[in-house]
This record gives C-alpha cells, structure tokens and sequence, in this order.
C-alpha cells in the first residue's frame, strides 16, 4: 500500500494523510468501484480465502463482466503473486510499512 501512497502523493500532493486515504484504508468493500473491479476483488478474496472452491462458475462471472481469458490469466497471476508474497513476508517477519503492528514475541 505504500507504493499506492506515494502514487496518491505524486497525483495529490497533501491528500494522501487526508480523508481520501482514510476511506482507502478501510478496505475495497467500503469504495466506489466499477462493477468489474468489484467482481475483482470479490473473485481475489474467493482465491485467496477458499482457492480449492473456485470453480470455472468464477471465471464466468468475471466474464460476464467483459474479461477474456488473458485478463483473467492476468488478475490470477497478480493474485497468486500477493499471496505469496505476503506469505513469505509473515514467514520471516518482514514490516512493511511504518504503520504496521510488530510481529508478537514468541
């Protein structure tokens, strides 16, 4: 999210601490998406929470919304990358950002 910060910052200046990144932070739920960036992220949480339960019924879903195969290749690779890499940075405890809690002491 810090990248996304500074991208906010560059576009702008003195909003990112405001208001707008406040809402920003309380999650994709929260927004004002289109309906295929809602889809989205409906279908990366589903990925992500429950992967053995996607089935191609997922897939036709962000069909509908006008994705074609390469776009959902696309959204699944991005998906799968964060997951990982996220599971990487927990294994070993890496902060990312300022604002996150430690890791509890174990």
């Amino acid at each position: 999210m810090r990248d996304l910060q500074l991208e906010v910052e560059n576009e702008n200046p003195g909003e990112a601490d405001g208001a707008w990144w406040k809402t920003w932070r309380s999650g994709w739920q929260n927004q004002e998406l289109s309906a295929v960036d809602r889809a989205l992220c409906e279908y990366a949480v589903r990925l992500t929470r429950d992967p053995a339960r996607v089935t191609e019924a997922d897939l036709d879903a962000l069909r509908a919304h006008g994705l074609d195969d390469e776009s959902l290749h696309d959204a699944i690779q991005v998906i799968a990358y964060f997951n990982y890499i996220n599971r990487i940075a927990d294994a070993v405890h890496v902060d990312l950002e300022d604002d996150m809690e430690p890791y509890p002491e174990g």
